[in-house]
């Protein structure tokens, strides 16, 4: 199959792009700017220069590739930049998941939307598929109203909601665990947070997921996470531990300490019974993806 990655230069289309040659697909990565990827040499794979806030070339690069699935994880992540500039998060997670959904649907494309949990008002936690959206930052709205568009798109579709990535950062921006690492070893100080609870995701279980609807053609939402609950300063504690890092170095704070741009939702995390049920899903654990992030030679 020919699959276009939107994001493809990031922490996921990384790991997405690799896993999906490993399974023999075709993959047609997209991304601002030059390609960061390693995957230039391999015969299946193809990296297009995309700005999907563009119209007319997101129309141009469909027409010349004819893909058969966009997974479309491109998007402004970061809650205080959504915040402090709603126009451009708007444009990029909103208006370009827009873009992307009028121009597949003449192709028949398989649409595949990554989402998070930031959709939730972390009120309640442990969200199930069924549970009711109702975003507390402009982050989750941005993303919340893509995915009601989402849900109009005539050919196939699925949502994928994910929870607080972690792993091995190979292109890409640094995710908690890696970022708070590098501050540890350069003996910064560093606060992080006690009173959020996630189901944090190891990125190569997001990964097989992602690969797991395309080859099923799963459609619908599907939340996929870990199933430890944990909170941030957790899971810091428990990698400093595992890395033999100075714990000392990590301060304690709550939501109520620190004035960020974006409300945080408290109590996310997700309820993954039906990604088990009809994707065999199966996650590994926390413990085990600290190991896979920081000691696996790979």
């Amino acid at each position: 199959m020919k699959i276009l990655i939107t994001g493809a230069n990031g922490f996921l289309g990384y790991y997405l792009s690799e896993g999906l040659l490993l399974k023999k697909h075709h993959v047609i990565a997209t991304g601002k700017g030059g390609c960061r990827l390693p995957f230039l040499s391999h015969k299946n794979f193809i990296y297009e220069e995309m700005d999907f806030t563009d119209k007319n070339l997101v129309q141009h690069i469909l027409t010349k590739h004819h893909p058969d699935i966009i997974v479309h994880g491109g998007a402004i992540s970061k809650p205080d930049d959504c915040e402090t500039n709603k126009e451009l998060a708007y444009k990029i997670n909103t208006e370009g998941t827009f873009n992307l959904l009028n121009a597949a649907h003449p192709f028949g494309c398989f649409f595949i939307f990554i989402s998070t949990d930031f959709v939730f008002d972390g009120v309640k936690g442990m969200y199930d598929e069924t549970a009711i959206p109702s975003p507390v930052n402009y982050y989750g709205e941005t993303k919340l109203l893509a995915e009601e568009k989402v849900k109009e798109y005539k050919g196939v579709w699925s949502i994928i909601r994910t929870v607080l990535v972690y792993g091995k950062a190979h292109s890409g921006r640094d995710n908690l665990l890696t970022l708070v690492k590098k501050k540890m070893e350069n003996g910064e100080a560093y606060k992080v947070f006690t009173d959020q609870i996630r189901t944090p995701t190891y990125i190569e279980d997001l990964t097989d997921a992602i690969i797991r609807v395309i080859e099923k053609k799963a459609n619908g939402i599907f939340h996929i996470s870990g199933d430890d609950k944990l909170s941030p300063y957790q899971m810091v504690m428990r990698m400093a531990d595992l890395l033999y890092l100075n714990k000392e170095l990590i301060g304690e704070i709550t939501a109520d300490d620190l004035v960020q741009p974006a409300k945080r939702p408290l109590i996310t995390g997700f309820d993954i019974s039906k990604a088990r049920e009809v994707l065999k899903y199966s996650p590994i654990s926390f413990e085990e993806g600290l190991r896979k992030t920081f000691l696996d030679q790979k």
